[in-house]
């Protein structure tokens, strides 16, 4: 059996739309240099992201952490059954 030399290229394997998607997508990337003030929010708005879930369930009552949970587990077995 004849060894293989190389790989096929990606974009022999992409159809039309996909390989024009590739393009489009790699002319369109850009790489922007961010000023302070963004990279400063940025930060925060990191720093508040992580908190703010512990926060929420201090000031939660029960009801309602409940009601939260029920939600949460309806949306987990939601999206399982779409995958099965």
């Amino acid at each position: 059996m004849p060894k293989r030399t190389r790989k096929p290229e990606t974009s022999e394997k992409l159809d039309v739309f996909q390989n024009a998607r590739r393009v489009f997508l790699e002319a369109v990337e850009t790489t922007t240099e961010l000023s302070i003030v963004q990279k400063v929010m940025r930060e925060m708005g990191a720093k508040g992201g992580r908190i703010g879930g512990k926060r929420r369930l201090e000031t939660m009552t029960d009801e309602q952490r409940k009601r939260s949970a029920r939600k949460a587990a309806k949306a987990r077995w939601a999206k399982a059954k779409k995958t099965a």
